[in-house]
């Protein structure tokens, strides 16, 4: 079915998605009070791809959410695919919805003759046709610079936050940045938290081995404190295990785990599950099947967000301001029932 939104007679909004994690979107225009737009998607026997969509989009204001997930690489480029499809059939403005952003690490160069992967990720989706691109904490904020266009950079700090302030007591707890990178935002969160202390775990990491830094010390005092480690990803969990051990080992009463991106790839669960955190609060902005749920693990939808961004752009209002929490009459879907 076409996915209309009501509000100006010829001003129309299609809502698609791809293959990688359709109850997302299905979530998401959910709570927009819409419907997705049908697409027919298969793979060729020599695993290309066909994408098209059973509806005309001619005028539409589109909406192209695909969870960069496993296979990350086959999912960009079904969207990549989308964008192109949506462009030839002549909508008049193409987002692209990236939860997750792939290859958002990939900001910098730490060697010579090493890609900007980054950069290219958005120079793709400006050549396939993409007019702006939303996706949810970027691994860098200034990675909004390498697309020309819009970024929508929304935040999921607001139900991050909702969620601890009525999941645990903060009289004695403490804000923790797993590295000197997120200072400015574990600030952010201490501060709406009612002013809470602040520490951060020293660092360093070996550019030439994926998915490894070392600890050296704390800066702050967490002793006999509730601690609230902040950070944007959990891939492979090794780096923010050690920051458990370590803060534990700095008197830590407790330790709680807050990241946007659950990747959990390879050994994450099994260090998660020894590592000794009291909780651990994901966002699904990738997905995180029923194998890989901790008892002591909480999963929230990135849906709600993503609507009132998407409700935001279409009705050309401030996306700024979803940053002091989510419209009232946009509610969260359970997609796990």
């Amino acid at each position: 079915m076409s996915a209309i939104l009501v509000g100006t007679p010829d001003k129309r909004l299609v809502v698609v998605t791809g293959r990688a994690y359709p109850e997302q979107a299905q979530a998401t225009a959910g709570c927009l009070g819409t419907q997705l737009l049908d697409t027919t998607a298969y793979d060729f026997a020599n695993g290309e791809m066909y994408v098209r969509f059973t509806r005309p989009v001619r005028g539409a204001d589109a909406f192209v959410i695909q969870a960069h997930t496993d296979p990350i690489n086959t999912w960009i480029m079904e969207q990549l695919l989308m964008v192109d499809a949506l462009k030839r059939a002549s909508a008049r403005s193409i987002t692209v919805v990236a939860p997750f952003l792939g290859y958002s690490r990939q900001d910098k160069k730490h060697q010579g003759r090493e890609p900007i992967t980054a950069r290219l990720v958005f120079d793709l989706f400006h050549a396939a046709g993409a007019d702006r691109i939303m996706t949810v904490d970027l691994h860098a904020s200034q990675e909004q610079g390498f697309f020309d266009g819009p970024v929508d950079h929304l935040t999921a700090m607001p139900v991050l936050l909702d969620y601890v302030r009525g999941s645990m007591s903060l009289a004695e707890a403490t804000v923790v940045s797993p590295d000197a990178g997120r200072i400015r935002v574990s600030e952010q969160w201490a501060a709406k938290l009612g002013g809470l202390p602040l520490a951060f775990i020293h660092k360093t990491r070996d550019t030439t081995r994926p998915n490894h830094a070392e600890a050296h010390g704390i800066i702050g005092d967490v002793e006999a404190r509730d601690c609230i480690v902040v950070d944007d990803m959990i891939d492979t969990a090794g780096t923010i295990c050690e920051a458990v051990r370590t803060l534990h080992d700095a008197g830590a009463k407790s330790v709680t785990l807050v990241a946007t991106h659950g990747l959990l790839s390879g050994p994450a669960i099994e260090r998660l599950a020894s590592c000794g955190a009291r909780e651990i609060v994901l966002m699904d902005t990738v997905p995180v099947p029923q194998e890989k749920r901790l008892p002591n693990m909480t999963v929230l939808s990135v849906a709600p967000l993503l609507a009132a961004g998407i409700r935001s752009v279409f009705e050309s209002g401030s996306v700024s301001t979803l940053l002091d929490g989510l419209p009232s009459d946009i509610r969260p879907r359970n997609i796990y029932a």
